[in-house]
C-alpha cells in the first residue's frame, strides 16, 4: 500500500511539472509524450554521455517536432562523448530533418567532446557559449587503445613538417578501418555543412580540442551566444539548407518549448549507466544465491530475479565484452560451488579471480561515460573475498568444536549410578535412565564417566 501511494504521488508530481502554460517569449515545459505547438522552437537538453537512451529521446523529439511543424529544434549539448552507434543514428536524423537543428554547447564550462563534436558538425547551425570547448573525437574501440593514423600533424590541426616526424602506424588493420571510417565520416559532414575540414580531421586523428573562440575564428562553428535569448537573436534571419531547400530562420519573439524526458526514457537512461547495470547484475546473482541457501525465503529470489533481468537488459543495450560477462558468471558459479564441494578454497578463490577479471573487462572501453569504475570492482571483490574468508573461518571453527548432538555428544560426559551394581546396571544422565556396562563395581549415586556408546548401552567407568 505504501509503494502504491508513493507511485501515485510521483505521477502526480510529474503531471504537475508538465502542466505549464505556453506564454510567448517564455520557455514552457512539456513531457516527451505531449503534443507540440506549431511554429515554436523545441528545446531539448543532453547533459550526459551519448547512449541508446539519449538517442531514443532525441530522435523521438525530433520526429514529433517535424510532425508538429515546429520552426526549429535547439539541442543544448554538454557531453563527454558516448557510443558511436547512438551518435550516428542521431546524426542521420539531423541530416535528414525537415526542420533546422541548432546545436548549442552551453552553459559556460560545458563541452562537446568525442561524439559531441560529430553532432555539432552535423547540425544546421553550430553555436557555443563562451568558456566552452569541443574536439577530442578519436574513436576508441572496445578492448583497445585509441588507434593512431599519422603523428605528422600539429596539435592545432594545421599540417606540419611530416618529414621531421615519424609516423606511428595503427596497432591493427581493424584500428585503421575504424579510424579511416571516422575521418571520412566527419569530413563528409564538414563538407556538407561548409565547416573547417582540417580541424575535423585533427580532432579524430590526433584528438585535438579547441575553445569556442578558436572554433568561431576557424569556421568550425557559426556563432557564439552568451545565453538562450542571445542565441535566438543571433539566429533570426539566418539561412540554412534543408533537404527540402533553403529556409530562413525567424526566431524573433518565438516561443521556446522545452521537452523533458518521459519516465520510460529516464528509466532507460538510469539502467544504461554502467555502474547501475553492474550493480543490478550483482544484486541479481547474489539474490538468487541467497534464495538457494534458504529455500522458501522468496524475497531474495524475487528481488534477485528482477534485478538480474534488468541488469542483463541494460548490458544488452550497452557495448559490453561478452567474454567478461561469461567470466563474471563463471566466477560467481565457482564461488557458489565452494560451499558445496570440499575444495579447501580453491574453487572460491579461483572464482573470485575470474569474477574480478571479468568485471574489469566487462566494460573494457575508453568511451566517455561508458567505463566501469575500477574502484567499484575492487570494493565488490574485497567484500566478496572477506565474506568467503569469514565463511571459511567459521567452518574451521565449527570443526574444532565438540560434537553437540547424537551419541558422540555423550562420550566423556558424567552419569550417575541409580543402584549399586557390578557388570550391568542403570545410570541416569540428562534426566534419562540408560543401561550401562562397567568392568568395576560401582556404588549407588557414584559418578561415572561415559567411555563409549554402543546402541542403547553405555560403557562407563567409575571416576576415582
Amino acid at each position: 500500500m505504501v509503494s502504491r501511494h508513493l507511485v501515485i504521488g510521483m505521477l502526480a508530481v510529474l503531471l504537475a511539472g508538465a502542466a505549464v502554460s505556453v506564454v510567448p517569449g517564455e520557455t514552457a515545459e512539456s513531457g516527451a509524450g505531449d503534443s507540440l505547438l506549431a511554429g515554436t522552437a523545441v528545446l531539448v537538453e543532453i547533459k550526459d554521455a551519448i547512449s541508446p537512451a539519449t538517442r531514443e529521446f532525441f530522435l523521438r523529439t525530433l520526429e514529433r517536432a517535424v510532425d508538429g511543424q515546429a520552426a526549429l529544434l535547439i539541442l543544448v549539448l554538454d557531453t563527454p562523448g558516448g557510443l558511436s552507434d547512438s551518435m550516428r543514428d542521431m546524426i542521420q536524423g539531423i541530416l535528414n530533418a525537415r526542420i533546422p537543428v541548432v546545436t548549442y554547447v552551453a552553459p559556460s564550462g560545458a563541452h562537446a567532446a568525442s561524439a559531441g563534436t560529430f553532432i555539432l558538425y552535423a547540425s544546421h547551425v553550430a553555436a557555443m557559449a563562451p568558456g566552452t570547448n569541443l574536439g577530442a573525437a578519436t574513436p576508441v574501440p572496445i578492448g583497445g587503445s585509441p588507434p593512431e593514423r599519422d603523428a605528422g600533424k600539429e596539435d592545432d590541426g594545421k599540417k606540419g613538417d611530416k618529414d621531421s616526424k615519424e609516423s606511428s602506424p595503427p596497432s591493427s588493420a581493424m584500428d585503421r578501418k575504424v579510424l579511416n571510417d571516422s575521418v571520412a565520416y566527419i569530413r563528409s559532414i564538414a563538407e556538407m555543412r561548409g565547416r573547417n575540414l582540417e580541424f575535423a580531421e585533427a580532432a579524430v586523428v590526433e584528438g585535438a580540442s579547441i575553445t569556442a573562440t578558436e572554433a568561431l575564428a576557424r569556421g568550425v562553428i557559426d556563432l557564439m551566444a552568451d545565453d538562450l535569448p542571445s542565441l535566438l537573436t543571433a539566429l533570426d534571419g539566418r539561412e540554412v539548407k534543408l533537404p527540402t531547400g533553403p529556409s530562413v530562420l525567424k526566431t524573433k519573439g518565438i516561443v521556446v518549448e522545452r521537452v523533458e524526458m518521459d519516465w520510460r526514457t529516464a528509466l532507460l537512461s538510469v539502467l544504461t549507466n554502467p555502474m547501475v547495470a553492474y550493480g543490478l547484475l550483482l544484486i541479481g546473482l547474489y539474490g538468487l544465491m541467497f534464495e538457494g541457501y534458504n529455500p522458501g525465503a522468496v524475497l531474495p529470489g524475487v528481488v534477485g530475479g528482477v534485478c538480474l533481468l534488468l541488469g542483463l537488459y541494460a548490458l544488452q543495450v550497452l557495448s559490453v565484452n561478452f567474454a567478461g560477462l561469461a567470466l563474471v558468471f563463471l566466477g560467481v558459479g565457482m564461488m557458489i560451488a565452494e560451499f558445496f564441494v570440499p575444495s579447501f578454497g580453491a574453487l572460491g578463490f579461483g572464482g573470485l579471480v575470474a569474477f574480478v577479471i571479468g568485471s574489469i573487462v566487462l566494460m573494457d572501453t575508453d568511451s566517455p561515460g561508458m567505463a566501469l569504475s575500477r574502484g567499484l570492482v575492487g570494493g565488490v571483490a574485497a567484500v566478496a573475498g572477506s565474506l568467503m574468508l569469514g565463511t571459511i573461518w567459521l567452518a574451521m571453527r565449527a570443526r574444532r568444536r565438540p560434537v553437540a548432538t547424537g551419541h558422540e555428544q555423550m562420550v566423556g560426559d558424567i552419569a550417575e549410578a541409580v543402584d549399586a551394581f557390578s557388570g550391568r546396571g542403570q545410570v541416569r544422565i540428562y534426566g534419562e535412565l540408560w543401561n550401562a556396562v562397567t568392568e568395576k563395581p560401582v556404588a549407588a549415586g557414584q559418578q561415572l564417566r561415559i567411555d563409549r556408546v554402543q546402541g542403547l548401552t553405555l560403557h562407563v567407568s567409575p571416576i576415582e
